[in-house]
């Protein structure tokens, strides 16, 4: 699909975030294993979930779709009901429900789809082996399948690569025979490790943290075997992943200011660090009973460290093209194994409408030059933070033209439907 975005002033002070795939894939996830009946209200619709759901299901838990709601009736031990998961294009959900597969003693077969076809499995597979589980065909273009089962010990991993891996393991070791303890050298995205303890803690699972380097990136973790995660009733926050575009709109389109509501921060989420770095480039935030407010305003030039939240480099990238001066995003190194790599989608999409974005290896930062913006045609390159980033540049700037728009279903559906609901002008050119 191509969409093209027409520069626009909003003309609706209030949207809702759309609720967090990161936090209802892991309760999804747990819940597969859980005692009881989990039900989880305001669910997010994105493919990310609806894949984690497939999976639960597929893995041998009970799942009721309601109208708002959703119930999830765990099963422990597994009871696969197919020999294939089918994660779709989901890193999150591959390595996860990839590792709690591997508490099971048969081969399960990981059917990718996509983007995620072309992503390495280096960490998954090594990681996995720790723990005497077997991998096979973990290569880009290949179907990985896992037989476990998973073993509980003492290890000592590098998980510099992605958390990902890190949150199945925490989820499935729990549950099995033997206890484990967990030396992590190079921890990366540390809010979404809290994210997943936080929610193993609402569903009785115990994990003892034993010791914590910050600057070392370091942490050494037990997590005692023999446990069940209990069943929750929870509603799904607000996603700040998504919520930083929308904060970002509202700086540069709205009339006077826009609520974003629904941000409840109920679990750690490393994407709110999107406050910090608004506020670093002289944007105006108040706190709203539900959520933020931003005013409307052009950014200043600003600094700032996404290492442990490399999916804010597209909105960030995007509102420093509208920058007095360069702006400078360091942590580029996470970039190379998302939907797109998104380092080079960046500055190759942003040079097509007259913004230079420099990529310095070396420093591991990202420079983005501000300018005029040109009217132009981008490419999503299949990736949803890329497509919603355009967007941006469109309403903000000049009219844009999305190619792979629908890429936004990953994760936020709704996206262009909100974005008109607020007041922006979207004109279909290709379904």
């Amino acid at each position: 699909m191509i969409l093209r975005i027409l520069p626009s002033t909003l003309a609706e002070e209030t949207i809702w975030a759309p609720p967090s795939k990161s936090i209802m894939q892991r309760i999804v996830a747990v819940a597969t294993l859980a005692q009881g009946r989990t039900m989880i209200a305001r669910p997010s619709e994105s493919d990310d979930c609806t894949h984690a759901l497939m999976m639960a299901a597929q893995l041998g838990a009970e799942v009721e779709l309601g109208e708002d709601a959703i119930a999830i009736q765990g099963r422990f031990p597994l009871a696969p009901r197919s020999t294939n998961l089918t994660p779709g294009e989901s890193g999150l959900g591959l390595r996860m429900f990839g590792v709690l597969a591997s508490l099971h003693d048969s081969p399960l077969t990981l059917t990718r789809s996509g983007s995620l076809l072309s992503r390495h499995l280096r960490g998954f597979a090594d990681a996995l082996g720790e723990f005497g589980v077997h991998v096979k065909h973990a290569a880009p273009g290949q179907h990985p399948t896992v037989q476990g089962p998973l073993q509980g010990k003492e290890v000592h991993l590098d998980v510099s690569g992605s958390s990902q891996v890190l949150t199945g393991l925490l989820c499935a070791l729990a549950h099995a025979q033997a206890d484990s303890k967990l030396h992590l050298h190079g921890v990366v995205s540390r809010p979404y490790v809290q994210m997943t303890l936080e929610v193993l803690e609402d569903m009785a699972i115990k994990i003892e943290v034993l010791e914590e380097n910050a600057q070392e990136r370091t942490w050494t973790l037990r997590v005692p075997g023999n446990q069940r995660a209990q069943a929750l009733d929870v509603a799904i926050d607000g996603d700040w992943s998504a919520a930083a575009f929308l904060l970002g709109l509202g700086a540069l389109c709205a009339p006077h200011h826009l609520n974003v509501e629904g941000l409840h921060s109920s679990y750690t989420q490393a994407d709110e660090s999107i406050k910090g770095a608004l506020l670093f480039g002289g944007c105006r935030l108040a706190g709203t009973e539900g959520g933020v407010q931003v005013l409307a305003g052009k950014p200043k030039s600003f600094q700032v460290d996404l290492t442990d939240s490399p999916d804010l480099f597209p909105p960030l990238a995007a509102l420093a093209a509208f920058g007095k001066n360069p702006s400078f995003l360091r942590g580029i190194h996470r970039l190379g194994n998302k939907e797109s790599n998104r380092g080079q989608a960046i500055q190759r999409e942003w040079a097509r409408v007259g913004i230079q974005v420099d990529l310095d290896q070396s420093k591991d930062v990202m420079t983005i030059h501000p300018g005029p913006i040109r009217e132009g045609r981008m490419s999503s390159h299949g990736d949803h933070r890329m497509a919603m980033a355009a967007a941006l540049l469109g309403a903000a700037g000049a009219p844009i033209e999305i190619e792979g728009a629908e890429a936004v279903s990953k994760s936020y559906p709704a996206f262009f439907d909100d974005l008109e609901a607020l007041g922006v002008h979207i004109q279909v050119v290709a379904p």
